[in-house]
């Protein structure tokens, strides 16, 4: 695997204490993104990047788009099997401390790799997360930005009694891989082919403390621009099946206690999984329906706004109050507030007018 070496002199870091990390691609079929991508990790203004690309059977041009990048990078060819495999893959043969997994349709700004490598130096943490910001499918800013809330440091004992954090998808993340070592290989077949993110997420926090840099180190591409479909979950984007959730969970518990002897809770709470059922049930639909969803199916939404951990008093009160105007006989009424609280899009337009 080839060290990219940026600048011999940049300041601040030392060659002889300096510490490797490993950008991993995964790709399929995203030749239209790709080079981005590629571009922004070989970019990077840590002297200690490497560089691997692995394409899962892509039947595209994604092959010649990497192979135009030579040694700059360590490129890998296997047959189709889905992200969870790319990422069994990758951690079978990662020779580095430390790898980010970028999204093949998403991009790292120049300095993300020194930023989390300097805030790992500070301390013993799992995984280090920082902020994406949304762009369209032209790569063009949006306003908005995920995740909107960050965790606390200990965010693994929460996560024990069943809280999922509040996280970016795959390409905001940073991890140790001696963790990650520890929760993969996961079961890569039939229908948990994709989502390894959710395992690598969620794995980490329970061996170990995460750090948050509050600020975007990098870009999140959403495919698909819809009235409401655009906000993003912890792990995924948004729109999903709910009950894919709920496998995932099913599948981490497996492995928790397994390999970790920790015992996760049956169930899970998140407000983004719930906001998506939210979503599902009372957008676009009659008065007596909405009437019906609140009394009898919204429990576990409202547990998941008034006992969220990692919200104020303040944010709980208004989510509340805005949800309580789906009740209101004007359809055009309830369906502003789904898509207010459902879409980050949505309330960048409302703030900016």
């Amino acid at each position: 695997m080839a060290l990219l070496i940026r600048n011999p002199n940049l300041s601040g870091w030392r060659r002889d204490t300096m510490k490797n990390i490993t950008v991993v691609i995964c790709n399929y079929n995203y030749e239209r993104y790709l080079a981005a991508a590629i571009g922004s990790a070989v970019g990077q203004d840590y002297p200690g990047t490497h560089v691997m690309v692995i394409d899962d059977g892509s039947t595209d041009g994604s092959r010649a788009v990497i192979e135009r990048y030579g040694t700059r990078v360590s490129s890998i060819f296997k047959e189709n099997g889905g992200q969870v495999s790319a990422y069994n893959h990758a951690l079978g043969i990662l020779d580095t401390e430390y790898a980010i997994f970028l999204d093949s349709d998403d991009v790292l700004y120049p300095s993300a790799v020194s930023e989390v490598m300097r805030v790992f130096g500070d301390g013993e943490w799992a995984k280090v997360q920082f902020r994406l910001d949304l762009v369209d499918q032209t790569g063009d800013l949006t306003g908005a930005h995920i995740p909107h809330s960050d965790p606390p440091p200990d965010c693994g004992r929460l996560l024990r009694g069943g809280w999922l954090y509040p996280s970016p998808p795959a390409s905001g993340n940073a991890y140790r891989v001696s963790v990650l070592r520890q929760i993969f290989p996961v079961p890569a077949a039939a229908i948990n082919r994709y989502g390894a993110d959710f395992y690598a997420i969620y794995g980490a926090a329970l061996l170990g403390r995460i750090a948050t840099v509050p600020r975007s180190l990098g870009s999140y591409r959403l495919h698909t621009m819809a009235t409401v479909g655009v906000s993003s979950a912890n792990s995924e984007q948004f729109g999903r099946d709910p009950q894919v959730f709920s496998m995932r969970w099913a599948i981490l518990r497996d492995i928790a206690r397994a390999r970790l002897k920790v015992e996760l809770p049956l169930s899970f709470h998140d407000f983004a999984h719930e906001k998506a059922r939210f979503c599902s049930s009372v957008y676009q639909a009659p008065f007596l329906t909405r009437w019906r969803w609140v009394m009898r199916d919204s429990r576990s939404y409202l547990y998941a706004i008034v006992a969220n951990p990692f919200w104020s008093v303040k944010k709980k009160v208004g989510t509340l109050a805005l949800s309580s105007l789906c009740l209101v006989p004007c359809s055009p009424l309830s369906d502003f507030v789904v898509r207010y609280i459902t879409n980050p899009l949505a309330r960048r337009r409302v703030s900016g007018r």
